[in-house]
């Protein structure tokens, strides 16, 4: 019962915080325009200084582990890989862009951030390196296979490259994580009111993005092209952490190192990758429909993987 109990603990906070952003929005107080600014807040701003952060007041050099970053990253290829070939199987080329997308790419920078605080009450090295280690990947990746699933020819592709590579180089958080790196590594005293105010910014990150996330969200407009965002639900939310984290157990990862791979394997699709999806011309139906239902599903699944690592007694 007790572990039941800190499992809820750790995700029903965040789920109620995003249902309290979908209240807010259906009520008028947070409309679509104000979502977009706080998410683009959270994501330029609060989430990048939260990581600084998180690296420039620790002693990089001594948690800094190797391992565990390319766990990660080579993870999260084979994830991508995976994803690829199920969806070229089954479906068109422009679905299977989407398919691929919805089935790996999570929101784990925003809430790996908020699960490890409500599971340590504190922030967490372990997140930061998993997001060095898998978000550029993600990202390029995503570029990559939306651009090759259109099949009229209408993006071009040398800039759509370009434009990726530039993308990543300048992506707040990736540039939060490298300077909170160099910082540390430096050993640079980061002084108590310049802390203090780093840290009261981005603590915003957790429940701004969350309330943000919640506001985003609208189960009236799932329909149409179910199938392949059900089965990348369940890639997403399932699929991935059953096969992933009983070889990460074997491994001997354990504690933060654990905790954070279940919020990498399990966390919703983000709402970045309908973004991203429209952008490149694709329909966005199985990118929607894949950020609604491993949003609202999430909080069971993803509860659910904390209780049974947790009753193993490794987290």
């Amino acid at each position: 019962m007790n572990d039941l109990v800190f499992s809820l603990n750790v995700t029903i906070p965040v789920f109620l915080t995003m249902a309290a952003g979908f209240f807010l929005h259906e009520i008028g107080s947070i409309d679509d325009v104000f979502a977009g600014k706080l998410n683009r807040f959270v994501f330029r701003v609060a989430l990048p200084v939260s990581l600084f952060r998180q690296l420039a007041v620790n002693d990089f050099r001594s948690v800094w582990d190797t391992r565990f970053a390319v766990f990660c990253f080579v993870v999260s290829a084979i994830c991508i890989a995976a994803s690829f070939l199920i969806g070229r199987k089954l479906y068109d080329r422009s679905t299977a862009a989407e398919f691929t997308q919805a089935a790996y790419r999570s929101s784990q920078a925003l809430l790996g951030v908020a699960y490890i605080q409500n599971m340590y009450g504190r922030d967490s090295v372990m997140t930061a390196l998993m997001i060095a280690a898998s978000v550029p990947l993600y990202n390029i990746m995503a570029v990559i296979v939306l651009m090759n699933g259109k099949e009229d020819g209408t993006v071009n592709k040398k800039d759509a490259v370009r434009g990726s590579i530039l993308g990543i180089i300048t992506n707040p958080i990736i540039l939060g994580i490298v300077s909170g790196m160099i910082y540390s590594f430096l050993r640079l005293p980061l002084p108590g009111i310049p802390s203090k105010v780093l840290s009261n910014i981005g603590g915003l990150a957790s429940p701004l993005g969350l309330l943000a996330l919640g506001a985003s969200i609208d189960p009236r407009k799932v329909g149409g092209k179910i199938k392949p965002a059900v089965l990348a639900s369940v890639l997403k939310l399932v699929g991935w952490a059953a096969v992933f984290l009983p070889i990460a157990i074997l491994i001997g990862f354990r504690e933060e190192q654990l905790a954070v791979l279940i919020i990498m394997f399990g966390a919703p699709t983000t709402v970045t990758s309908f973004v991203m999806a429209r952008s490149y011309g694709h329909e966005g139906t199985v990118s929607s429909n894949t950020v609604v239902i491993t949003t609202l599903v999430s909080a069971f699944t993803l509860t659910m993987w904390i209780f049974l690592v947790r009753g193993l007694g490794m987290i």
